[in-house]
């Protein structure tokens, strides 16, 4: 049984190819005729159903008990459906974000297009971060393979799927027709963005998902890169996000953080452990905001990481500053350690079970 929201843009597709009209509308069917199939009102015979008597639980409940020839009622034991992994103490359940790699890198091309952010000043940064993200050395153990491939076909063609006058209104009629242009690539498949997160999963719809794939796949970059492509890394991801991500005030705090580095980056775990340092300034900075505001997720609360359960050396020591936040006495060595087996073999573990690495 699944849910979906047809009011979300992502799902927009989705919903078209079942003619969604009203809510709720429930549909009932083999699994396997919802993966490949679709529903149309005109079509007279349709192993899919549309539930026509259902605007109610018992009325819903009578009518898969007439079709299943079954006895459920409304007092039968209830099943959590959704079960949300918090466990903070298994590190191993950061190689389900290998799919969120791909639906932040997917979510992110889109969110550029729609909101027309690649103009003449910030089309060297899309560059940038394309060859950082497609180049053949970055990825020692090789993830987010359409994805990677996709971008280094877009890099390859982007003066032809991007010109520098594309969003020129003279320009505008042209791309919206056009079927070469970067609007309509998929930059990781067909398949991606799925419309769903699996380790980056919130308890509630405005809480992770996109914010938390995004920093899985500029971590799993971080450990990556040689040491010569550390300083081009740190720009790339830099300039990445203050042309591209949408939140200004995030922007704004991303962007002082870059700006105070001021000895260029020599080694591969320098950009790492900066990367991570830079993330916890982030999450300190949003704890505050989320404890005045409300809006925290309670089952994933942001804490300064990794925390003890994940790696038992990282930390030192703890003593306490005036504002209530822990100030942690780390060892570094044992942070660049963590980091990057944490983003890099565990990261990439479910693709080497499933066979996916290629050639």
């Amino acid at each position: 049984m699944t849910r979906v929201d047809c009011a979300l843009k992502i799902n927009n597709k989705l919903c078209d190819k079942f003619s969604v009209s009203h809510y709720p509308m429930l549909f009932w069917g083999p699994p396997s005729k919802f993966s490949s199939h679709g529903w149309e009102p005109e079509k007279e015979k349709s192993e899919i159903l549309v539930i026509d008597d259902g605007r109610t639980a018992e009325r819903l409940v009578s009518w898969i008990n007439k079709h299943l020839g079954s006895s459920y009622g409304l007092d039968d034991e209830k099943f959590e459906n959704e079960h949300l992994h918090s466990n903070i103490s298994d590190p191993g359940q950061i190689a389900r974000a290998v799919y969120d790699v791909e639906e932040a890198t997917a979510i992110a091309f889109e969110i550029i297009i729609e909101h027309k952010m690649i103009k003449q000043h910030t089309r060297v940064s899309l560059i940038k971060f394309l060859q950082l993200f497609s180049g053949s050395s970055s990825f020692k153990e090789i993830i987010c393979i359409r994805c990677r491939k996709g971008s280094a076909e877009v890099l390859v063609n982007f003066d032809d799927l991007c010109p520098p006058d594309m969003w020129s209104p003279d320009k505008q009629e042209v791309l919206s027709n056009g079927k070469g242009m970067l609007g309509n690539f998929q930059v990781c498949g067909k398949e991606v963005p799925r419309g769903y997160w699996m380790f980056c999963r919130g308890s509630k719809n405005d809480t992770r998902g996109f914010s938390c794939g995004l920093w899985a796949l500029l971590h799993s970059l971080s450990v990556r890169i040689e040491d010569g492509e550390s300083q081009f890394a740190f720009r790339s991801v830099c300039d990445f996000i203050h042309n591209f991500f949408m939140c200004e005030d995030c922007r704004q705090h991303f962007y002082q953080m870059c700006s105070s580095v001021t000895v260029p980056f020599n080694t591969s775990r320098d950009f790492a452990l900066w990367l991570w340092s830079t993330h916890n300034k982030v999450n300190e900075r949003l704890m505050k905001k989320e404890a005045s505001l409300g809006t925290g997720d309670p089952k994933f609360p942001k804490v300064i990481w990794p925390p003890k359960q994940l790696c038992s050396l990282c930390d030192l020591s703890h003593s306490r500053r005036e504002n209530g936040i822990s100030q942690i006495d780390w060892d570094m060595d044992e942070v660049y350690k963590f980091l990057t087996d944490y983003y890099g073999k565990t990261l990439a573990s479910l693709y080497k079970e499933k066979g996916r690495l290629g050639g």
